[in-house]
């Protein structure tokens, strides 16, 4: 009964996170990565329509619609919905986009911006959300094609301002420098530009939603887990105590969820700003 409890309080706690909190012979297994796979149609071949997709999706459909129902709607007073909407432009307009790229420059990456800001913030805020509590940036696929749109975008840029793929390369290398280091700074740069920066801007969203989401679910079946299981009365408490401090580290959680989606976007117009950059 208390596993079927707990999945209906917790619904992002899989059955099979739930059966593997406690094993056959009544040991404590914590909660891994096979819980933050959701198919919920096929999942016995090489597709699935997975739950951290159909969240996704949501996102979209309820960015689309907030926003597109907030600008047919402006007044010169803001009601509640245009406040928060001018709020969160103007936060990243003028924080990110224009603090970064520059007053000459930054308009244009300002959709790009603004788009990746709201999705990831929306996206991490669902880990917490009741009924969904899922954090789709969890799974490292999204995070990597929000990396590839943000480095499409940053090496177009970056071509056309070098004038072609050739200046683009050449500019790769400072000028001056010894022909003996020239190979290796060259090696270098494309590895950092091409590889590293991508893959550590993918790898920081991925990486802070999975180890999040790890830890309250660990404290969440630890507890059930200890209250039940325990046998004795300081045990019964220790579970207790796991699921007070699992809601505290749900706000904390909130706020690494804001500084997630905080961070992809700034580093996302910082690229962009050297991208544009002349001395690049």
């Amino acid at each position: 009964m208390s596993r079927n409890v707990l999945s209906a309080h917790f619904p992002s706690i899989s059955a099979p996170a739930v059966v593997a909190a406690a094993e056959e012979d009544g040991s404590f297994k914590a909660p891994g990565t096979a819980e933050f796979y959701w198919p919920l149609i096929g999942g016995d071949n090489n597709w699935a329509l997975t739950r951290p997709s159909v969240v996704l999706l949501i996102s979209v459909a309820l960015l689309g619609w907030f926003f597109i129902t907030a600008a047919s709607r402006l007044q010169l007073v803001p009601t509640r919905r245009q406040f928060l909407v001018e709020g969160v432009y103007g936060f990243v307009r003028n924080s990110i986009g224009r603090d970064v790229i520059g007053e000459r420059e930054f308009r244009p990456f300002l959709p790009l911006l603004f788009t990746v800001f709201t999705m990831i913030l929306l996206n991490n805020v669902f880990g917490i959300v009741p009924f969904v509590q899922f954090p789709t940036m969890s799974r490292v696929a999204f995070p990597i094609v929000l990396t590839l749109a943000v480095y499409v975008t940053y090496h177009v840029v970056a071509i056309r301002r070098k004038h072609g793929v050739v200046g683009y390369f050449k500019s790769l290398v400072p000028a001056g420098l010894p022909r003996w280091l020239v190979p290796i700074m060259f090696v270098l740069e494309v590895a950092t530009y091409f590889f590293i920066r991508p893959l550590t801007l993918a790898l920081r969203l991925f990486g802070n939603m999975l180890a999040g989401h790890l830890m309250l679910l660990v404290f969440i079946l630890g507890g059930e887990y200890l209250l039940l299981r325990g046998g004795n009365v300081l045990l019964a408490f220790s579970g207790v105590m796991s699921f007070a401090f699992a809601i505290v580290m749900t706000f904390f959680e909130l706020l690494v969820e804001f500084l997630q989606a905080f961070i992809f976007t700034i580093l996302t117009a910082l690229y962009l700003a050297d991208a544009v950059s002349e001395s690049h």
